[in-house]
């Protein structure tokens, strides 16, 4: 049996090796996989991403045809939602990789042009925004070259059903079973209230044209890459599915929305005065967590453009509240990362 292993960037580098070394122990074949050799995808028998659900989307950007099936690998602890196994199991996992004894399943991903060039896939959902937050955003979304609404509003996200369960959820979106051959489209904040999200069969082509604001506008790309847009987002069912491994006995789309459901019980049965005292930055903190898994406190200061400081007292407040929890990381001892605490 032949595994490659990506990593998202340098910080994963001693998961990396502590993957590397396991794997070899039960004698199996492995290949690490670097930007430059994304051709192993297709000759290995399965890939493993290190560093939990951020090494998954970055792994599904990178890699544009098709791919051996992938299984996600996070650090004891992590609450992340796409990555399935513990690096504590790895051991025992091995044996089931090696005997066959997991199932595949397909996502669908969604292949993206802004302005007319094609940019990296995405995995959960492409947004568009004014580079400048509250400030609206004027748009049309156009279905098939056919136009469905035009709208001011915060922004525009538009996700598949792997992504349903992220942003789009948070902004009023439904909850869609990972299999579904939909896409789902959500106008956030809307000026009109009769807006509704919008969930439509995966086979359409969907525009967001005339975009105008006060402040230039970008697609964000699964809460990470940016791209500044000037006309036409252009979104549709990409080529390659992304192929995952599944080793657990239970449906995974059932399982991640039930941790979402869970998350959002928790969140929502905060009193009301711990409401009204958590500060705007604390909120999108704990926005930014759960959409993108465990962080340090400067990759949190680099996801939400705060400064250091007020980072740095958000933590202290959504720690002394119970909302977050703090670990060392497995890849630096000396660096602690953050997390929700579900």
């Amino acid at each position: 049996m032949k595994i490659a292993i990506s990593a998202a960037d340098s910080r994963d580098n001693a998961l990396l090796s502590q993957i590397k070394t396991t794997l070899e122990s039960q004698n199996i074949n492995v290949e690490i996989m670097r930007d430059s050799n994304h051709k192993l995808a297709n000759e290995v028998d399965l890939v493993l991403a290190a560093g939990g659900d951020r090494g998954i989307l970055d792994y599904f950007h990178k890699v544009v045809t098709d791919s051996a099936p992938v299984l996600g690998v996070y650090e004891s602890d992590s609450t992340g939602f796409l990555a399935q196994l513990d690096v504590r199991d790895l051991e025992s996992a091995a044996l089931r990789l090696k005997k066959g004894d997991y199932e595949i399943d397909e996502v669908l991903r969604i292949a993206v042009k802004v302005d007319g060039r094609e940019v990296e896939p995405v995995l959960n959902d492409v947004a568009v925004f004014s580079s400048k937050s509250a400030i609206l955003m004027e748009h049309v979304l156009r279905i098939d070259n056919k136009d469905v609404w035009h709208d001011n509003s915060d922004g525009v996200i538009i996700a598949t059903p792997t992504g349903s369960t992220a942003y789009s959820m948070s902004a009023g979106g439904p909850m869609v079973l990972q299999k579904s051959r939909v896409f789902i489209v959500v106008s956030v904040n809307s000026v009109d209230n009769t807006r509704r999200p919008l969930v439509v069969p995966n086979e359409t082509v969907l525009k967001i044209s005339n975009i105008m604001s006060r402040y230039h506008c970008e697609v964000v790309l699964d809460g990470g890459s940016r791209f500044a847009i000037r006309r036409e987002l252009e979104c549709q069912k990409h080529q390659f599915p992304a192929r995952f491994v599944r080793l657990m006995a239970d449906s995974a789309a059932i399982s991640l929305i039930t941790k979402k459901v869970k998350l959002a019980e928790d969140l929502l049965s905060m009193p009301p005065s711990a409401k009204l005292s958590m500060p705007p930055s604390a909120k999108l903190i704990l926005k930014t967590l759960e959409y993108e898994g465990a962080l340090s406190q400067r990759d949190l200061t680099t996801r939400t453009l705060l400064p250091e400081r007020t980072v740095r007292l958000s933590l202290s407040h959504l720690l002394g509240r119970g909302y977050v929890k703090r670990k060392t990381s497995l890849r630096d001892a000396r660096q602690k990362i953050y997390e929700l605490r579900i």
